[in-house]
């Protein structure tokens, strides 16, 4: 079927949504736990570890739908995708114990496992230019961490938390429906003014590309998924002095996660004109500084540190797309991002524990400084990854 049956806008729309969706179906349970929790009878630190297994099916999984991707089909995965999802948050909101609350949750991390090695594929292959369309739609993304806190917060304060899972849930069913019918199946070529490979850096630095990535991902992955893990809780605890409303709480996680959104369409802008090094070297040095200084913090100074943090983080999360996007063909594309997000996710899926461990033992204190100690290997990524050699378009 020739590729050009399907508009490359209507493609990226698409993928931007399902990127939305996916951060924030991951997520809904991040911000509804601490009302969850009492409900069963349990503490904040007894009922976060049941997301683990879907944490960790996140980024296992990412190895079988890239793979799934490349030689089936990317839209039928993406079609699975949606509906899949969606029928799994439904599932989420009909729980009636810790257990099928587990269950559930490992359901909505497998299917949320399609997107990104498949989605972010389909995305490189129909980008003409890669640095902007990856940055804007990791703001896509980021506005679904956002509005997970904020519209989780709001409809557990007004409706309930099983409705914080069924409505969402409902609505990802019906886009998935529309993506159906609306994008069909391709047979992948090569088309005209897609992104293709293109080395950058001499072959005898490609070891240094390697490592710096897999050193970066797996330190900035952890970081990532603790961080806003754990965001909703800690500005319940530390920002008690300005309010304890649960709606409010969600309005103040979601306008921090805004500055995330536009560092990462600033950066995706700036890629297109500098080099990858050129960006992730300041904002791997300012990364761990401000997650280790933050550990004893409150209030006002807390929400702009957390700012500061969130716009380090989500910049290096388009750092790391582009990477992959630059040094691979569309051929191998998706399975090149089922390895990054395998390694991403899975490190990632352990720091739900490792959360709720810490702050069990020492607070967020402990868990920031901790955090803030990890990213150090940000640094050496950084440091570690080769400067690009320009090469004629």
């Amino acid at each position: 079927m020739d590729q050009s049956r399907n508009q490359p806008r209507s493609v990226i729309a698409y993928i931007n949504i399902a990127h939305f969706i996916d951060h924030y179906a991951m997520l809904v349970f991040a911000a509804a736990v601490i009302v969850i929790a009492p409900v069963f009878g349990m503490s904040y630190g007894e009922l976060l570890p049941y997301a683990t297994p879907g944490f960790v099916a996140f980024g296992a999984g990412s190895l079988v739908t890239g793979w799934l991707g490349d030689r089936w089909s990317r839209r039928h995965m993406m079609v699975i995708f949606f509906v899949g999802i969606g029928a799994a948050m439904m599932a989420v909101g009909l729980t009636q114990t810790p257990q099928q609350l587990g269950i559930a949750l490992l359901a909505v991390g497998l299917f949320a496992a399609i997107y990104h090695p498949v989605g972010t594929a389909m995305l490189v292959a129909h980008a003409e230019r890669l640095g902007r369309e990856v940055g804007v739609n990791g703001v896509w993304g980021n506005l679904g961490v956002a509005s997970s806190a904020l519209i989780t917060g709001i409809v557990c304060q007004y409706l309930g938390w099983r409705w914080a899972f069924l409505l969402p849930g409902l609505a990802t069913i019906v886009i998935g429906v529309l993506f159906a019918i609306s994008i069909q199946h391709e047979a992948r070529a090569v088309r005209k003014g897609g992104q293709q490979s293109s080395v950058r850096v001499s072959k005898d630095a490609m070891w240094r590309v390697i490592a710096a990535l897999v050193i970066t991902i797996i330190a900035s992955s952890t970081t990532f998924n603790a961080f806003t893990v754990a965001m909703p809780k800690l500005f319940a605890e530390r920002l008690s002095g300005i309010t304890v409303n649960a709606a409010l709480l969600g309005v103040i996680v979601a306008g921090t996660y805004v500055f995330g959104a536009l560092a990462q369409y600033i950066i995706g802008h700036l890629l297109d004109r500098h080099s990858l090094k050129t960006l992730f070297l300041p904002l791997a040095f300012t990364l761990a500084p401000l997650l280790y200084f933050s550990a004893s913090l409150s209030g006002l100074p807390l929400i702009l540190t957390c700012i500061g943090i969130v716009i380090c983080i989500f910049g290096q999360v388009t750092v790391n797309d582009a990477m992959i996007g630059k040094y691979t063909s569309d051929e191998w594309r998706a399975r090149a991002y089922s390895v990054r997000y395998f390694l991403g996710f899975t490190a990632a899926g352990v720091s739900v524990g490792v959360v709720a461990s810490l702050h069990e033992r020492g607070g967020f204190g402990l868990m920031l400084q901790a955090l803030g100690g990890l990213c150090v290997l940000v640094i050496v990524g950084a440091i570690c990854f080769p400067q690009e050699q320009r090469v004629p378009d």
